[in-house]
């Protein structure tokens, strides 16, 4: 075998080995004891994290009936792709929501599936949104939608239209 020579470097240092002239000259790092604490608290850091993001629970499948606007919103944006309108009847019953942002997608969503609004503002307080979101129970009504009733109609059967 050849012969080990140091070459001084920071945070360790690199032996060069030579089996003599016009041979090949091999290289080896020899680290410190620092640095090599260093390197097993990084890759334990490193560790951490991997394993720490491979534990979160699983997502429940997208549904526009999930209570939790997180899966409830990006729910609507699917029904909206797949232009799916018996999603349309849980939106219309979303336009009652507590939650602003759940009603703001809501009629966003339902106004492209169905071009209307009806006058619709998800910003307004239950009494100014109350008359469009009749309209909107009356055409949930119109397309059979469960727990919506068609508005009664007068003696003679021609009941209001709207717009």
């Amino acid at each position: 075998m050849g012969l080990y020579e140091s070459i001084g470097m920071d945070g360790g240092r690199l032996e060069e080995q030579t089996d003599g002239p016009g041979r090949f000259k091999l290289y080896r790092m020899v680290l410190n004891r620092d640095d090599v604490s260093i390197m097993r608290e990084s890759w334990g850091i490193v560790l951490a994290l991997a394993l720490g993001v491979g534990c979160v629970a699983p997502r429940p499948p997208l549904s526009v009936k999930d209570p939790d606007p997180s899966i409830k919103i990006p729910a609507m944006k699917v029904a909206v792709e797949k232009k799916d309108l018996a999603a349309a009847c849980q939106m219309v019953r979303d336009l009652e929501s507590d939650d602003p942002a759940v009603r703001l997608y809501a009629i966003e969503a339902l106004f492209r599936l169905t071009g209307e609004r009806f006058g619709y503002l998800f910003y307004a307080d239950d009494d100014q949104r109350e008359a469009a979101v009749k309209q909107w129970r009356h055409w949930a009504a119109q397309q059979g939608c469960e727990g919506f009733e068609p508005p009664a109609t007068g003696p003679a059967g021609g009941g209001e239209k709207t717009p």
